[in-house]
């Protein structure tokens, strides 16, 4: 495993995003088109390969999740993804991570 210092993390921007809508990307079984509040002027196109993971995409309205606020924008599928979900990687579908409680949509991650 390849080690990073505290100072490369640290350029990181993670933020708790509420997620306003949830649907399938047309011609992908992997991928999902997220519209998330990070407390910005507008919200968040993100797009993350949590399909196989959510038996229904509308599920995940008014979720709370981590994400990573300041990768640098990257077309999937013809899509603009404006950020990256964190979730946990198992053997099976990923899962999640919520705060354990309400948030205001925005907050970063310490």
């Amino acid at each position: 495993m390849q080690t990073i210092t505290l100072e490369q993390f640290q350029t990181a921007d993670i933020k708790i995003g509420t997620v306003l809508s949830a649907e399938p990307v047309d011609g992908s079984t992997k991928l999902l088109k997220l519209s998330v509040d990070l407390g910005e002027e507008s919200p968040r196109q993100i797009i993350a390969g949590l399909a196989p993971s959510i038996a229904d995409p509308t599920d995940l309205v008014g979720k709370q999740v981590p994400i990573i606020a300041n990768l640098q924008p990257r077309m999937i599928m013809g899509l603009e993804s404006q950020g990256m979900v964190l979730a946990i990687g198992t053997e099976g579908p990923a899962v999640l991570l919520h705060p354990a409680s309400q948030v205001e949509s925005g907050s970063k991650l310490q």
